[in-house]
């Protein structure tokens, strides 16, 4: 097989290869796409120990990926590491003499890059795709974990003004994780979001819902991510970084979408839920702006 070219191209083949992979082979594919910093610098025994295959596995591993030897495949891999280095960080902060207005603009300016290459390469069908899975499920789950878990609570306030069932999944703890989600079958929805530097706890639970036939959409940063594995909704959000972390503003701004296409379907449920939370807060006189009095000065001296 004639090798490709392309930093991305490993990940992209392992995602193609995935589905018709031996239970062994798949062990290897999460581990290099989880790991692949760690990856590119072991050796097939090393990585055969690691993931619990023995070497001669490895090496048919990288055969299979059309890579005429291991080291081929060790060479691809750190293609990707110094890909991921050179692209951050856009902001130098190594020089100490840089002004807080320039580390402002270029911030600022990453988030609009990565907001408009975002829209740019979006694929309209797979975003129609997933508002329709997300309106048809039963229930929605939605995994994200560390510093994705602010984007999963976002996302899932406001499904829940609009959908019936929507749990929130964002336990660090294994067995917690799948006993949230120990009930979902055929007739739900989950939406897994991960980035760099990815969680294999995510990974797991995409893995597991797709096991129980169940519908699996994915937030991630790259078409070559490992959540897409189990997944054939893809929504992809650039995520390049400004500085030691990733930006999420592209990932918050796809959310924001997906939440407003889903509202010009349920709107008559959200202006009906809105006007039962106004009616519970007023019954009980809870505060809806939740802010203190200002106290007068004046009252006071009198």
């Amino acid at each position: 097989m004639m090798e490709k070219q392309g930093t991305d191209m490993v990940l992209q083949r392992i995602n193609q290869k995935f589905s018709g992979m031996s239970k062994g082979q798949k062990k290897l594919a999460k581990f290099m796409m989880t790991e692949y910093d760690r990856a590119a610098f072991m050796t097939a025994a090393e990585i055969g120990q690691e993931v619990g295959v023995s070497e001669s596995t490895v090496v048919r591993f990288a055969n299979l990926l059309g890579y005429p030897g291991f080291p081929r495949l060790q060479q691809a891999l750190a293609e990707q590491v110094r890909k991921r280095i050179h692209e951050a960080p856009a902001v130098d902060i190594d020089n100490e003499n840089i002004s807080r207005r320039e580390v402002l603009e270029q911030v600022m300016k990453k988030d609009v890059e990565n907001i408009c290459k975002t829209l740019e390469q979006i694929d309209q069908e797979v975003f129609e795709s997933a508002v329709e899975k997300i309106l048809e499920a039963r229930r929605v789950y939605i995994v994200g974990i560390r510093s994705s878990e602010p984007l999963a609570m976002y996302l899932g306030s406001y499904l829940k003004l609009m959908i019936d069932e929507v749990l929130v999944v964002s336990s660090d703890n294994s067995s917690d994780l799948f006993e949230d989600l120990l009930r979902m079958n055929e007739e739900d929805c989950v939406i897994g979001i991960s980035f760099p530097r990815y969680s294999m706890r995510t990974l797991k639970a995409m893995e597991f819902a797709n096991s129980r036939s169940v519908s699996v959409i994915t937030i991630t940063d790259s078409i070559s991510s490992p959540m897409n594995l189990y997944s054939s909704c893809n929504l992809v959000a650039r995520s390049e970084m400004t500085a030691a972390a990733e930006s999420l503003t592209a990932p918050l701004s796809l959310m924001n979408a997906l939440i407003t296409a889903v509202m010009a379907k349920r709107k008559k449920n959200l202006i009906n839920r809105l006007e039962m939370l106004e009616e519970i807060c007023n019954e009980y006189e809870v505060p809806g702006n939740d802010e203190l009095n200002w106290v007068d000065d004046s009252d006071m001296m009198d």
